[in-house]
This record gives structure tokens, C-alpha cells and sequence, in this order.
């Protein structure tokens, strides 16, 4: 039997905002070699293996609790976005902010903001997952106020008999957020206005399509995403609907020979938070199993 054709998907790897917060962070790495430190405030991409890269050039990963105790140094924050909480501990223990934050991210959070702080402000409902760190910037612009929904299940925190203002985390899926809307504009009072902005991330949405046109062409896929991966969870699921012959895999260690036996097409694709060099490891980890 031929060896199968391995190919990776041109258009998976980390998105614009993450590229540009790695290629900051190496940037002052270089720059720090000879004294200093560079920290981060949370992981710089939901992807261990990226993220143990980084720290074995001099990347030090710090948590919130971390950086209120530090004084006189170099920070950079990641693509996510942090709320205006962060920026203030920054001034009061002098240091030196690396804003990485996504553009995309960054207006967004400045809309939001914007909405919070009308006079006639309504409930500002986002969109996205409880708890991660993009959201958390998105709800820092309005004091901890904006109400956040992940599921339909989550609606019952809203004020129906208020006005409605609806934005979305950046990565979450399109269908997901039109369902909320319709939800909310089902039950809220005919006497109270609803507005949703549909604020999702094209470049990341836009990959849904040509994602699953390359599931479907190909006998087995290989998906590689960090167990953190908001996005990697949402951009798999499309790759098994569309392939039922798909795998999940944080790195090359975790693939399984069996699940290649009798592909003569292989696919290996991954999460905005998925660097390019992981996907080679896969691929050459499929080769050595295949004897391409």
C-alpha cells in the first residue's frame, strides 16, 4: 500500500493578535539577555508546549496575585486583554507595561466601555466563557457589572424587563452567538430595547469554513490544540462533524498509530493558539508511522 499524502493546513496556526504578542515577547527577550526580566501575565498562548518555548528563553509566566507584588520591572501583557484593574496596579509598583493585547480585543473592550458608561447605560450582556481571560478585560470596562452568558441555560441572569446590550467574546462560534440573541430577543419585554453586536473575530470566525472543506477531504484529521484552547474546542468539533475520522492532540507524543491505518490522505490542522512548528512535529510523527 502507498504511503498515505500528509498535508498541513495552510490557513491553522496562531492568528494575527497571537503572532504579534510572540514576535513582542521574543523581541524584548532579546533585548533582556543580558540583565532583567521579562514576565507575562498569564500564559502568552493557551499552548503548553509554545508557552515551555518561551520560558526556556527567559519567559517568566506570573499570575495576578504575582504581579501586585512587584515593583520596578518589565511586564507584557498577552493578546487576551486585561481590564483596567491591571493597568492601575501597573502605575502604582512602577512598571513598565508590553501591551500585547489583540487590536480586535482592544476595541472591543473600548465599545464596551463606551456602552458602561452612557448615562442611560443598559445591561451589558457578553457572550463567552466564564472565566477566561479575554472576558475578564470585557468585564473589567464596566466594574464587574456586564453579565456573562455561555449558555442558554445562562440567560436566567439577565433582567428581562431592562434594556439589553449583547457583545461577544472575540473567538466565540457565530451559530452560538445568534442563538443567544434569539433567546433574548424571544423573552425580553417588548417595551425594552435589545441591541446585539456581533463583535466575533472574522479572521478566526472566516476559518470555519475552510476548515471543515479540509477535514472533509481528507481520510483521517489530526487536530492540534492546547488543553486550554477555547477556540481549539470550538474548531475541533467542526472538524469531526465534518470528518468523524478526527483526533484531538495537544502534540506529536499523543498520536496513536492506529488511528492512521488505511488513510491514503491525512490532514493535520490546528487552534488559533496552535504554532506552526507543532504541526511539523505531527507531521513528521505521521511520516515515521506511515513510512512516507
Amino acid at each position: 500500500m502507498p504511503a498515505p499524502r500528509i498535508e498541513i493546513d495552510p490557513d491553522s496556526g496562531f492568528c494575527f493578535g497571537v503572532v504579534t504578542a510572540i514576535n513582542k515577547a521574543e523581541a524584548e527577550l532579546a533585548a533582556t539577555k543580558d540583565g532583567g526580566t521579562l514576565y507575562c501575565l498569564g500564559d502568552i498562548v493557551h499552548n503548553s508546549d509554545e508557552v515551555e518555548r518561551l520560558e526556556a528563553n527567559g519567559l517568566r509566566t506570573i499570575t495576578h496575585s504575582d504581579l501586585a507584588k512587584l515593583h520596578d520591572t518589565k511586564v507584557l501583557l498577552r493578546a487576551h486583554g486585561e481590564p483596567p484593574e491591571t493597568y492601575r496596579i501597573a502605575r502604582q509598583n512602577n512598571i513598565e507595561i508590553v501591551d500585547a493585547t489583540c487590536p480586535v480585543v482592544l476595541k472591543l473592550q473600548h465599545r464596551i466601555k463606551a456602552e458602561y458608561d452612557r448615562p442611560d447605560s443598559p445591561q451589558i450582556v457578553i457572550y463567552g466563557k466564564i472565566g477566561h481571560a479575554e472576558v475578564n478585560g470585557l468585564v473589567g470596562q464596566t466594574e464587574g457589572t456586564a453579565i456573562v452568558v455561555e449558555h442558554v441555560d445562562d440567560l436566567d441572569k439577565i433582567d428581562f424587563n431592562r434594556p439589553v446590550a449583547l457583545y461577544s467574546q472575540t473567538t466565540k462560534s457565530v451559530e452560538g452567538f445568534r442563538a443567544i440573541a434569539e433567546q433574548i430577543r424571544r423573552r425580553i419585554d417588548p417595551q425594552c430595547s435589545f441591541a446585539s453586536y456581533d463583535t466575533i473575530c472574522r479572521s478566526v470566525s472566516k476559518r470555519v469554513d475552510r476548515l471543515r472543506e479540509f477535514a472533509s477531504s481528507h481520510d483521517v484529521i489530526i487536530f492540534v490544540a492546547g488543553t486550554k484552547s477555547s477556540n481549539g474546542k470550538i474548531l475541533f468539533n467542526h472538524c469531526l462533524e465534518a470528518n468523524p475520522r478526527s483526533f484531538m492532540i495537544p502534540n506529536e507524543s499523543q498520536l496513536q498509530a492506529e488511528w492512521l491505518h488505511g488513510a491514503s490522505s491525512i490532514g493535520i490542522c490546528g487552534a488559533t493558539s496552535t504554532p506552526r512548528w507543532l504541526m511539523e512535529h505531527v507531521k513528521e510523527k505521521c511520516e515515521a508511522i506511515s513510512g512516507s
